[in-house]
């Protein structure tokens, strides 16, 4: 393992251990983002399973979005991970922004899921 990667990892460990002592039961808004997409699925951390999950690659959100690597997009995203969540009956989450930084797509995307209704 090359030495980013390994700052990485202990990064998305870092905010991860924060994250399961704050929790309190509360499922988890986990996002990823390479550079030409985004992802984002609400976790279960109890069960192990996936609650929810929106990405770019949606055939949904395809047709709404040009390029899956800007503000724009990640805005859509949020959007559709607070409906499908709001669907599911969850409406407090945690957000695990992972290694990222919260500014950009990342803020981006939890912005537009606390405007569609996700609390975290």
């Amino acid at each position: 393992m090359d030495k980013a990667t390994k700052l990485y990892n202990r990064r998305k460990t870092r905010v991860r251990n924060a994250l399961s002592r704050a929790n309190r039961g509360h499922p988890r808004l986990s996002v990823f983002r390479s550079s030409k997409n985004i992802y984002a699925q609400i976790i279960d951390d109890v069960e192990g399973r996936t609650i929810a999950s929106a990405s770019t690659m949606d055939k949904d959100l395809r047709g709404q979005i040009n390029y899956g690597g800007n503000k724009d997009a990640a805005a859509a995203v949020g959007k559709a991970i607070a409906e499908r969540a709001t669907k599911a009956g969850i409406e407090k989450v945690v957000f695990d922004r992972g290694a990222y930084l919260f500014h950009g797509r990342v803020k981006a995307l939890a912005d537009a899921a606390r405007e569609n209704g996700l609390t975290f």
